[in-house]
């Protein structure tokens, strides 16, 4: 749930200078030359992933010719895009559009104090911009206001990667509920999967999780297997944490278990997230619980260990509960928003203008261009894929890595083949794979658990969300340790309520209630 995560970034706004920074952004005055560079430029700021491209580069001249405007683009490093985004709204220089979080503390200021153009119920009439889902749609609001145009992303993507050879060796079967997967567990850890003779391996790989609650943590999918809500849910006529539910207590004494016997890492609190791979691809451990691309990331490991014996990688959906039951994990459905300032897009007749190009930028060939690059240039079609071509020119390489690391951030349809083409797999397993992902997702749909609340944003969980955030997480994680009991687990659920959370959750349902969650 979005109002217990992401709330460390830097809060370095005071109420008086916000509300006077804003005044600024969103006051009618202006020159004409700012009128003017409104409609013959458009300012933008999004996050980079490597080299910045040129701005009078190919691909840049490409994307400028097919909206018929130019671009003034700041591209920020990914890893300081949070902070630059808080700075930035402090500012008089917000850019006409930027990717935005539109859930953080500092864009949810800014937006509610009017800086940014509410969107609700303007984007039907531009046909590449208008909401491809219902869900995504609603989960993207921020306390039942349209702030941003969602950049799509797969609204499910939960899984688990299991070594396959290893499965084979020990004459296993995919699982298809939990009691199934610690059996699997159990075995990898105590039937010698790699053949080494050593008692060396265990089942399942988990990470120091960078997030907070309902962050698509590991423990978050289980969770929601055992039946737990997903962030929140309802219980008795009112919306309650899933912390708080019995179901979340049952499914951490099952993980508790596993921690205890052996069959996690050792290693599971400290991990950095970043290695997560390493135990998989060196043998040490034969599953992980994350999204379905690292499935293909794996079999890429795997295979630059071994071009010619690789096929070592199965991703299995969501699991059925002891009962039967079945929860199944979503996501979003998007990554952030493009939004649209008030500093320089004064009127609605301005506004229109922008839709217009944006909507030009998100159409099929704008959105070709963003996540493909330039056919006949990088690229050349089959079917639905992008094949790379002349990938040895220099000059092809800048529009490659122009696509890769930067471009397709402005892709609200891109990123998942929604409009452009989809990059071919390199190999049959990995194609396999990926047909697997659409397979599995629209499975799980159909058990989903959402998250009624997520486009809610309570004030007192931003005011106080550092404080909050980590109570819970961070007694899961010496729970299942064995660091503490769970009374004193439970301890701590009553702690978040007592240092504010009975007031979030007070919020949470009033503002739910009121943008009709």
């Amino acid at each position: 749930m979005t109002i217990f995560s992401r709330r460390r970034l830097a809060a370095a706004m005071t109420t008086a200078l916000t509300t006077a920074l804003l005044a600024s952004a969103c006051s009618g005055g202006g020159d004409d030359k700012t009128s003017q560079a409104a409609s013959d430029e458009l300012t933008v700021m999004a996050p980079l992933f490597g080299t910045a491209p040129d701005p009078s580069g190919e691909l840049q001249q490409a994307v400028e010719k097919q909206i018929g405007k130019k671009l003034k683009i700041t591209w920020v490093p990914n890893a300081e895009y949070g902070d630059k985004s808080n700075v930035t709204l402090a500012s008089d220089k917000i850019p006409d559009v930027m990717v935005a979080n539109e859930k953080s503390p500092s864009f949810v200021k800014a937006a509610e104090a009017g800086a940014f153009w509410d969107l609700t119920g303007k984007l039907d009439k531009y046909p590449n911009l208008k909401p491809v889902d219902e869900q995504t749609a609603k989960n993207s609001m921020t306390n039942g206001k349209t702030y941003g145009i969602y950049r799509i992303r797969p609204l499910l993507r939960s899984g688990i990667v299991i070594r396959k050879d290893w499965m084979a060796k020990l004459g296993l079967k995919d699982p298809e509920t939990v009691d199934d997967l610690y059996a699997i567990a159990k075995a990898f850890t105590e039937r010698d999967p790699d053949g080494n003779g050593k008692k060396d391996t265990y089942g399942l790989i988990i990470p120091k999780w960078p997030g907070n609650y309902a962050s698509a943590s590991p423990y978050d999918v289980v969770e929601t297997w055992f039946g737990a809500p997903n962030g929140w849910g309802e219980r008795d006529g009112k919306l309650v944490p899933g912390f708080d539910t019995p179901e979340f207590l049952a499914a951490n004494r099952w993980l508790r278990k596993w921690v205890t016997e052996g069959l996690v890492n050792p290693d599971f609190a400290t991990l950095d997230s970043a290695n997560w791979n390493d135990p998989f691809v060196q043998g040490k451990g034969g599953m992980i619980i994350d999204v379905n691309v690292r499935a293909t990331q794996l079999l890429d490991l795997f295979k630059e260990k071994n071009p010619k014996d690789f096929d070592k990688v199965t991703l299995i959906g969501n699991l059925k509960r002891s009962d039967g039951q079945k929860f199944s994990y979503p996501f979003t459905g998007y990554n952030m928003v493009i939004a649209i300032s008030k500093q320089h897009i004064r009127t609605e007749e301005q506004l229109d203008q922008v839709l217009q190009t944006l909507d030009k930028l998100e159409s099929k060939e704008g959105s070709i261009l963003l996540a493909n690059g330039i056919e006949g240039r990088n690229f050349k079609a089959d079917g639905k894929y992008a094949v790379p071509i002349n990938q040895d020119d220099p000059k092809v390489k800048a529009i490659q890595n122009d696509v890769d690391k930067a471009f397709i951030q402005l892709g609200t349809r891109a990123a998942v083949g929604v409009s452009a083409y989809q990059p071919l797999p390199s190999d049959a397993a990995s194609r396999e794979m990926r047909e697997r992902f659409d397979i599995l997702m629209n499975e799980d749909l159909k058990t989903a658990v959402f998250n009624p609340a997520l486009s809610v944003i309570a004030p007192t969980a931003v005011s106080k969300g550092q404080t909050l955030d980590t109570i819970v997480p961070d007694a899961r994680i010496k729970y299942l340790s064995g660091a503490i009991t769970e009374d004193q687990l439970k301890a701590q659920i009553k702690r978040w309520y007592d240092s504010g959370g009975t007031q979030i959750a007070k919020e949470v349902n009033d503002l739910a209630a009121k943008a009709g969650g």
